[in-house]
């Protein structure tokens, strides 16, 4: 019997190296269909923002900026004083003592008092939904709210805000309306966050026809305070 020819090789290989070729092609192509139409919704995102929305942005991101530093010099100062300190433990220990007031504060475990400003929601006959009233603690947030409360519960890192039959669930707590928000923080910074023109003030004012003010206040006091979590897996690191 006549033994069959054996394949070249050569043009298997060739056929090997060509699909990859093409699949390589492939994936760089889609890749950068993916990276451009990032770079145009980005684009996108910012050239729709009114010029009052963008001067908002600015003001707010240099704020974060500000406190940055502002807390990069806290801790440079810190550090240098636990160094030149003759007991640096007990040196240190005052510092860890006087962070962990700004912490509890900061973590609701401690009430608060300062300047800031309170934020009244009426609504009228369609419901402020939780997805704007989570929009709204970001605003704040963002434009340096230090403690928040929305009607009687403490806002923190891990709050959340859901929608409910009657209103809104934040933490586990059924809220109606009215809406009271405390923030305590730049009184000017936290209501132009909010009254600013198509800032969310305004939303919640043109789409759920609710009625909102803002009251400046020299003495915004949160007593609220939240218990500290226990923690199963995370511990201090020794």
């Amino acid at each position: 019997m006549r033994r069959k020819p054996p394949r070249a090789l050569g043009s298997r290989a060739t056929r090997v190296k060509v699909l990859t070729s093409l699949l390589v092609a492939f994936l760089c192509a889609l890749l950068g269909f993916g990276y451009a139409v990032q770079v145009h919704n980005t684009k996108s995102t910012y050239e729709g923002l009114s010029e009052d929305e963008l001067v908002r942005l600015l003001d707010e991101t240099s704020t974060q900026v500000d406190k940055l530093e502002e807390r990069k010099s806290q801790l440079g100062e810190q550090l240098r004083s636990i160094q030149s300190a003759a007991d640096k433990q007990q040196e240190a220990a005052r510092i860890a003592k006087q962070n962990e007031t700004a912490s509890g504060i900061l973590a609701g475990h401690l009430p608060a008092e300062g300047k800031g400003v309170e934020i009244s929601i009426q609504e009228g006959n369609d419901r402020v939904d939780a997805s704007t009233m989570f929009t709204l603690i970001e605003e704040l947030r963002n434009a340096g709210a230090e403690v928040i409360a929305l009607n009687g519960v403490r806002v923190v890192t891990s709050t959340y805000v859901k929608d409910s039959k009657d209103g809104v669930v934040c933490d586990g707590h059924n809220l109606t309306a009215p809406y009271r928000i405390q923030a305590i923080g730049d009184p000017d910074a936290l209501q132009n966050a909010v009254q600013i023109a198509g800032g969310v003030g305004s939303r919640i004012k043109v789409q759920f026809h609710a009625q909102v003010s803002v009251t400046q206040s020299n003495s915004v006091r949160i007593d609220q305070i939240r218990q500290p979590q226990h923690y199963q897996y995370a511990q201090t690191v020794q």
